[in-house]
């Protein structure tokens, strides 16, 4: 996935401008010392965020080095990149840089285990994101997620029809949802029915929804639904989402659906151990 690098400066500029504020008091005593930094790991992972990372020190007139490339793994003691400047500028960059970089990449290491541990039991399974994201820096989100081998699922609203609970209170039935959203939308778009029942979901199988979500279901009865969904028509997109963790993604994935998403990828993963060091310039 590719960055948008005019949106994502204008979003390092909000959190510097929102970090620094007038000025930053403490690091007034070095003012006139020019220095090196170096941002380390101080855990395994894998890293997400060098453009933002990037973007913070280039603000602030610093000369940037990315050793580490988003997606790739690091162990305790790699340097995940250099920066070159003004003492004062780089320690006004620390903070922000470090948020961006610890925050992305924990979401990406925190993916790449729940890739590897479901794919043990499903190796077709595919690892999704959700909406629950961060607004304003939610795609930054959703890119740490690809970096760590999971699908983003949707940006927003405008990618594709998901019909959700709300919808359905609104409408009265799946059948007559599905049929309206096919006539607005047109066939090009991809429409979807979150369900919380077996009958609803083989309801929206018949209806001709292109992706069921299994929402809230204990895996035991999502096995059941994939396969009445699968007597129905076999070339519908069944996924299993609400309350799903790392802990129990596995019995999910063995339940036979194609895709398992979690909101608790981008609300909840831990940020990874990320540190910076500085040395004066001789």
């Amino acid at each position: 996935m590719l960055l948008n690098e005019v949106k994502v400066r204008k979003i390092v500029e909000l959190a510097l401008t929102e970090d620094v504020g007038r000025a930053d008091l403490t690091s007034s005593i070095v003012e006139g010392e020019r220095a090196e930094a170096e941002i380390v790991a101080k855990e395994e992972g894998v890293v997400s965020g060098t453009l933002p990372a990037r973007l913070t020190f280039e603000l602030l007139d610093c000369e940037v080095d990315v050793l580490v490339e988003d997606g790739e793994r690091i162990q305790p003691g790699d340097i995940v990149l250099k920066a070159y400047g003004e003492a004062t500028a780089l320690l006004a960059a620390e903070r922000v840089a470090l948020n961006f970089l610890m925050r992305l990449s924990g979401i990406a290491t925190a993916t790449r285990k729940v890739v590897e541990r479901v794919r043990e039991v499903n190796p077709d399974v595919i690892v999704a994101a959700t909406r629950k994201v961060h607004p304003i820096t939610g795609f930054l989100e959703k890119k740490a997620v690809s970096d760590g081998g999971g699908d983003l699922h949707r940006f927003g609203l405008d990618d594709a029809v998901l019909i959700k609970d709300n919808h359905l209170a609104l409408v009265g039935s799946v059948r007559d949802a599905v049929r309206r959203a096919r006539e607005r939308v047109g066939f090009t778009k991809v429409i979807g029915v979150e369900v919380e029942s077996i009958e609803d979901a083989v309801e929206a199988a018949k209806a001709g929804a292109d992706h069921v979500l299994l929402d809230n279901m204990k895996p035991a009865e999502i096995r059941r639904a994939v396969n009445e969904v699968r007597k129905v028509r076999e070339d519908v997109i069944l996924e299993a989402s609400g309350g799903i963790t790392p802990e129990n993604a596995p019995e999910y994935a063995e339940t036979g659906v194609d895709v398992i998403s979690l909101g608790w990828l981008t609300h909840s993963a831990p940020a990874l151990d990320l540190s910076m060091r500085v040395r004066r310039m001789t």
